[in-house]
This record gives structure tokens, C-alpha cells and sequence, in this order.
């Protein structure tokens, strides 16, 4: 990086960014002309496929960038022409990140390196996400203890799954006019599951019914991660035992 700290230390603050628009070789920076598309420039006229990729080196058509170097200095304002023999002297490439900015910032970077590694951040996010899955149980007020067990049961099943849970007591007749009857069911089961999980909506009423949700502990992808380290366990197991 000798050649680029050598341009900082030569290009004075008049020459590297000058407020008349001008670049550190006197180009004066204009618009292309109307009406015509830049040649090589896939956007022609507001039309065409857009890229998503950014445009690299020689595609790069414009007179001057607003320069970062590798490190995130800032060199300045210099033109298309300096901005990439200083990237092919530091053997890396031109990017520009910024390009509705006027003038469109460029950064020194070793493009390939970059994308790689923002492929494989992306891979990691996608395998650490993890698919919320609601699951619901309905419950009357004056539910007996046999059905109450069983509903519980399901409760704590899709708990230890990672999913979380909609409670709905459902109110009938002369039953609407007693909430508390709900309220004490439901705060009844998330005191029974409360090692499983957590009450994320507290109780309340909608329409005839009433709801809660309780959450899990622990997410789904946590489970999933839990139920290979068991089975690659067993796995271990049994080859030491055939052996």
C-alpha cells in the first residue's frame, strides 16, 4: 500500500477534493448526455435488467469517484482513470459502493475475498434461522381434570419441540360473564409448564374467547441441534459396541 499512502501524502486538500467538482486531474464531472445510454452500462434509459452486482474496475463509467482505500481511509475525490491504477498497483480491485451518491463512492478491496466471505455469512444466517411454528390448544373454562392433563400433555410436547404455543379458552352461554374462570385456567397452565416455557401474551379477551401464548426456552433450531448431537451420540455408542 506504499503507492496509495504516497498519492495521500502528494495530493494536497485542494487537489484530492475541490468543491467546484472538479477532479485531482482537472476533469470537469458532468452527467452523461441525454437521452443516450452509457456504453456497456446495462441501465439504458430506466429500462433493461438492473444487476445486482456492483460495478467493478473498467465497469465503472463515470469521471471521477469519491476513493476509500482498503483500510476505510479516505483519499478523496479523484478521477475514474487514478482510482484504478491505484487498485491494479495495490493488486486489488475497484468497487463502487455507493453509486447514487454524487459522486459515487469506489472502494479498494479484494473483490473475490469479499464475495466469498458474504457467502458464507449468509449460509450461517440461513442455518441458524429458525421457522417460528405456532401451534394452538383450545380449553373450556370448566374443563375436568382427566382433559386438562391430556391438554397439557400437548402443551409440553410442543414446548420441548421449540414451538410455541396459542391457548384459547372458549367461553359458551352464561359462561361470558366469568373471565376470572379463564384467566385462572390459563394462569394455572403456565405455572404447570414454566420450565418449558414462557407466557409471551399475557391473557386476554377476544371476542368469546380468550388467549395467551407462551413461548419456548428454547428456539427450534436449538432442538434440532440437541436431537443430532444425541443420535451422532448413539451412533458412537453402538460402533464402540460392535467393535
Amino acid at each position: 500500500m506504499h503507492t496509495l499512502a504516497g498519492f495521500l501524502l502528494c495530493a494536497g486538500p485542494d487537489e484530492a477534493e475541490r468543491s467546484d467538482g472538479r477532479g485531482r486531474l482537472g476533469q470537469q464531472s458532468r452527467p452523461p448526455p441525454g437521452g443516450r445510454p452509457i456504453p456497456g452500462n446495462p441501465r439504458k434509459l430506466g429500462r433493461g435488467p438492473i444487476s445486482a452486482e456492483p460495478r467493478i474496475n473498467d465497469r465503472i463509467r463515470v469521471p471521477e469517484v469519491r476513493l476509500v482505500g482498503p483500510n476505510g481511509e479516505q483519499v478523496g475525490i479523484v478521477s475514474v482513470q487514478d482510482a484504478l491504477r491505484l487498485a491494479q498497483e495495490s493488486d486489488l480491485d475497484l468497487v463502487e459502493v455507493a453509486p447514487t451518491a454524487r459522486p459515487p463512492v469506489a472502494k479498494l478491496m479484494d473483490y473475490g475475498k469479499f464475495k466469498y466471505e458474504s457467502a458464507v455469512k449468509a449460509r450461517e444466517s440461513r442455518k441458524n434461522q429458525s421457522n417460528t411454528i405456532i401451534k394452538e390448544i383450545k380449553l373450556r373454562p370448566k374443563i375436568d381434570p382427566h382433559d386438562y392433563e391430556t391438554k397439557k400433555g400437548h402443551v409440553v410436547r410442543f414446548l420441548k419441540s421449540g414451538d410455541k404455543v396459542k391457548v384459547t379458552i372458549m367461553f359458551r352461554g352464561r359462561e361470558q360473564s366469568r373471565p376470572e374462570l379463564g384467566r385462572r385456567l390459563l394462569a394455572r397452565l403456565a405455572q404447570d409448564v414454566q420450565d418449558l416455557g414462557t407466557v409471551e401474551s399475557q391473557p386476554k379477551q377476544d371476542g368469546r374467547n380468550m388467549v395467551m401464548v407462551i413461548g419456548p426456552h428454547k428456539r427450534r433450531s436449538d432442538h434440532k441441534a440437541e436431537a443430532r448431537a444425541a443420535a451422532e451420540d448413539k451412533s458412537r455408542r453402538e460402533e464402540r459396541s460392535d467393535a
